[in-house]
């Protein structure tokens, strides 16, 4: 049927010239674009039964099963690279969507600061306002307690109990972000608040190894909070100003955004808490640790800041050539 075929023509050459971008050189589509082409496929391959029923033409069916054949194997060998499309989420679109909801992040951190010197202000003033915000660890320093030396022998077992810990922390950063942001407010504020108590103590005790404790980890530590914190507030953003799109639509788009903030994440948590359980309570000169908290910063800026590419997925060549419509 001549309407059939000049109705789908134009999606087969678009599709057509995908497959023909892809086979040279192994080069990159957009998520979108990688999106769009198995679309294209897939509507392709319905449209290959339809003219094995309706078209006469057998030149029709021959041309989409050549089509089809290389799309599909352009698709699922790509599939088949996951740990690539892993790696390019890391590399390209979590720094990306970092910078494009930058204000958030920063608002976050904005938060956690705030609350934590108020805190060192008010500790410095009267050591009492630390049983309120950090009775545990706040005690100890009073008492001149280096508790991080309990986890020197015990590097394995602490570096995973503080990556759960931090995930902890994390995680609710983000999800409370469904009460509007309140409750992600209220967890940055929270530990702002116990932090800045306790530096605070360490401060005015001249109490060092608490301070050279974090130095190492700290960077990575917060940063990944600061996120994740953004993406909460990312989600109580959709709640209460939806713009002009439904609160539904609103919170459907921002919550993805939002999860993949929060999962970009892992990977600053689990190097965090390797430093943490094995670097951070090691008997090394502190210059070293306070290097290793140096470096990170500088890792972070390069990675968040630096120039890139746009996320992308990489296709595999192919040299097969369908006949030409």
């Amino acid at each position: 049927m001549l309407n059939f075929v000049e109705s789908r023509k134009e999606d087969w050459r678009k599709l057509e010239s995908y497959i023909e971008r892809l086979s040279r050189n192994r080069p990159r589509l957009t998520s979108d674009e990688f999106r769009e082409f198995s679309r294209l496929y897939r509507r392709a391959a319905a449209d290959l039964a339809v003219a094995r029923q309706r078209v006469r033409d057998e030149r029709v069916g021959l041309y989409l099963n050549h089509l089809i054949v290389r799309a599909h194997g352009l698709i699922y060998r790509t599939e088949r690279t996951r740990l690539y499309t892993i790696l390019a989420f890391y590399r390209h679109e979590f720094p990306m969507l970092c910078r494009r909801h930058l204000s958030l992040v920063l608002m976050a951190a904005g938060i956690f600061f705030l609350a934590a010197t108020v805190s060192f202000v008010t500790t410095f003033i009267d050591d009492a306002f630390s049983t309120l915000v950090a009775p545990g660890i706040g005690e100890k320093v009073l008492r001149g307690e280096d508790w991080t030396q309990n986890i020197v022998g015990l590097n394995p077992i602490a570096s995973s109990g503080i990556m759960v810990n931090n995930i902890t922390v994390t995680f609710l950063a983000f999800a409370l972000g469904i009460t509007g942001g309140i409750g992600t407010i209220a967890i940055l504020a929270l530990n702002g608040l116990s932090i800045g108590s306790v530096l605070s103590l360490c401060v005015k005790y001249a109490f060092t190894p608490v301070l050279i404790f974090v130095a190492a980890h700290g960077v990575l530590e917060l940063t990944a909070i600061f996120v994740a914190g953004g993406a909460g507030l990312l989600l109580g953003k959709a709640l209460l100003i939806p713009g002009d799109v439904r609160r539904k639509d609103a919170l459907m788009v921002n919550g993805r955004s939002a999860v993949q903030l929060l999962l970009g994440c892992i990977p600053l948590l689990i190097v965090a808490g390797v430093i943490e359980g094995f670097v951070s309570p090691a008997a090394i000169p502190s210059p070293y640790k306070f290097a290793v908290g140096a470096l990170s910063a500088i890792a972070l800026g390069i990675y968040f800041f630096g120039p890139r590419n746009p996320s992308s997925v990489s296709m595999t060549e192919t040299t097969e050539k369908p006949p030409i419509l």
